[in-house]
């Protein structure tokens, strides 16, 4: 009994085998007689061409004839699989081999990326102090010179493109670059992870959410401030300054509840002047072709969904650049 042991063995092998990967292994060897199957054993186990590589949960012990019998019945069970491994190596092209793993799951309510740290909060106030200072001039100014009605139409004329501008803004980082583009790759990954997960920006802290558009503020508004004292260039910068820093404000107050928004948030989102829950939920339900980019007060987002501005733009790029945007490929969102 002992000298058939290997070749026992090597036939509950064959027959475990068979099982697995279907009548093709067993037409093959199956008419056989057992010397032609044992040489075909011996010959496949020492080829130079190929391997049998089994992959099992646990490392398993080599067999021998010392091994009791009460731990056989371990090795039939456990999952074998079987490959062939040609002599010469493939190399996949590692750059279409791309794992994100901060996409896989949503972060938890405490994690740390939601936290607003010191260095953003200094980059919201240097912005809110950049914006405030412009207003001051716009005032001042404005007094100074005896006109109040051309600073206020401008101020209006920057709330309303205000509105615009964070379209044009949000259509480009949900549709184009990477974590990796310059200056703004961190954005255009949130924006990623929040088509994933909408809900996130609701409880993302308000300077984690704003500190990018401060900076960006603080940068481009200071040297206006510095330099000009017009109150009609000061009227129309600090409105479309403050309503840019604000935008993703706005953004994240449209996906709450409005049992939990401030009652004053939810009268300006009913009268029209910010952007509703009821005029976002396109954005994120139409996953073909994405929509109401717009997140100031939304009036700009049925002009451009109406007329197609977005998409035509998109296949400009494309004819151009042969650049696809990810709204033509992008699935639901959770």
């Amino acid at each position: 009994m002992k000298n058939h042991f290997p070749l026992t063995i090597f036939l509950c092998y064959y027959l475990f085998v068979s099982l697995l990967f279907g009548s093709n292994l067993s037409s093959q060897y199956f008419p056989l007689s057992l010397f032609k199957l044992w040489k075909t054993y011996t010959n496949l186990i020492s080829s130079p061409t190929m391997a049998v590589l089994l992959q099992t949960k646990y490392t398993l012990s080599p067999i021998t004839n010392n091994i009791p019998r009460s731990h056989r019945p371990s090795l039939l069970r456990a999952r074998v699989t079987c490959s062939l491994t040609p002599a010469k190596k493939s190399h996949p092209n590692r750059e279409k081999l791309v794992l994100e793993k901060r996409l896989v799951n949503p972060p938890p309510s405490n994690d740390p990326t939601l936290q607003s740290t010191l260095t953003h909060r200094l980059w919201v106030g240097a912005g809110c102090t950049t914006v405030f200072a412009s207003f001051a001039k716009s005032i001042i100014g404005g007094f100074g010179s005896h006109i109040l009605l051309e600073p206020a139409l401008a101020g209006y004329a920057g709330y309303i493109l205000a509105d615009l501008g964070s379209g044009l803004y949000h259509w480009a980082i949900d549709n184009y670059g990477d974590e990796s583009t310059p200056l703004v790759g961190t954005q255009i990954e949130a924006a990623r992870g929040h088509h994933k997960w909408p809900w996130i920006i609701t409880i993302r802290q308000f300077a984690n959410n704003s500190h990018a558009l401060a900076r960006g503020i603080t940068f481009t508004v200071l040297p206006l401030v510095l330099a000009c004292n017009d109150p009609v260039v000061h009227g129309f910068v600090s409105m479309f300054a403050f309503c840019i820093l604000f935008c993703q404000q706005c953004h994240a107050w449209a996906h709450e509840r409005k049992s939990k928004l401030p009652p004053l948030v939810v009268a300006f989102q009913d009268m029209g002047l910010l952007l509703s829950r009821r005029q976002h939920v396109n954005h994120h339900r139409h996953h073909r072709t994405y929509m109401s980019y717009c997140i100031v007060s939304g009036v700009w987002n049925n002009v451009l969904d109406d007329n197609k501005i977005f998409e035509a733009l998109e296949k400009v790029l494309y004819v151009q650049f042969g650049v696809k945007p990810r709204s033509w490929s992008h699935p639901n969102s959770e």
